[in-house]
C-alpha cells in the first residue's frame, strides 16, 4: 500500500471521499461472493476489501491534524473485542450465543454512553431494506412494534418472492418502492422517537 500510494499518481490524490463509491462496490461485491460465489471469489472479495481498509489507513496516516495508521486501526480493534468478549478474556460466562449478546451488548452500551435514542449508530446510508430490518429490531426495544404483513410466507424463498411482487405492484402503479420504505422508516424512526420522549 506505500509503496502504491508513493508511486501510483492516481492513488496519490484519492481522500477517503473518493474512497466511498469503491467501497460500496467491494462490499457488495463480496456479499455477492458470500451468497452465490465460489471459495475462490470468497477469497478475492475479501482481499478486495482488505484493500480498501488499508487504502483509508495509508491515506489517514498522512493527515496533517490528527494522523493513524493500520497498526492503530488494528489496536483499537482488539480492544473493543477484547472488552465484547469478556466471556473469552475476563471472568464472565456465556454458555449460549444469547448469554454472548448479553455480554455484547453490555459493553457496547458502556462504550457509547453518549447515545440518547436507540436510533443512534444506525446510518442512514444502509441498503432501505437492511435498514428497515434493524431498525424495527431497535424500535422493538422501547415498545414500537410494526405488525408484520399477513402474507403466506413459509419460507425465506417465499418471502423473497412476496417482496418482488410488492416491488412488482409499485412499478405497475408507477411508485419508487425504495422511497415508500424510506417514507415509513422515517414514520418508524418518528414513532420511536416519540415512544422514547414519553
Amino acid at each position: 500500500m506505500r509503496a502504491v500510494r508513493e508511486r501510483c499518481v492516481w492513488s496519490q490524490r484519492i481522500t477517503h471521499d473518493d474512497l466511498v463509491p469503491y467501497l460500496v462496490e467491494e462490499s457488495a461485491e463480496l456479499i455477492d461472493a458470500v451468497e452465490t460465489g465460489t471459495r475462490a471469489d470468497l477469497r478475492e472479495e475479501l482481499g478486495d476489501l482488505l484493500w480498501q481498509v488499508l487504502f483509508h489507513a495509508a491515506v489517514a496516516a498522512e493527515d496533517a491534524d490528527d494522523p493513524f495508521t493500520i497498526d492503530d486501526v488494528a489496536e483499537g480493534l482488539t480492544e473493543k473485542m477484547v472488552r465484547r468478549h469478556p466471556h473469552v478474556f475476563a471472568d464472565a460466562v456465556a454458555t449460549t450465543p444469547d448469554e454472548v449478546l448479553v455480554h455484547w451488548n453490555a459493553a457496547k452500551a458502556a462504550e457509547k454512553r453518549e447515545r440518547r435514542s436507540v436510533l443512534d449508530g444506525v446510518s442512514p446510508h444502509m441498503p432501505s431494506l437492511a435498514l428497515a430490518q434493524k431498525l424495527l429490531g431497535r424500535a422493538a426495544q422501547v415498545g414500537v412494534v410494526r405488525t408484520p404483513a399477513d402474507a403466506a410466507s413459509a419460507s425465506e424463498a417465499q418471502l423473497g418472492e412476496a417482496l418482488l411482487g410488492l416491488v412488482a405492484l409499485a412499478r405497475e402503479r408507477g411508485w419508487d418502492a425504495d422511497r415508500a420504505l424510506r417514507g415509513a422508516i422515517r414514520t418508524l424512526e418518528g414513532d420511536v422517537r416519540g415512544a422514547e420522549r414519553s
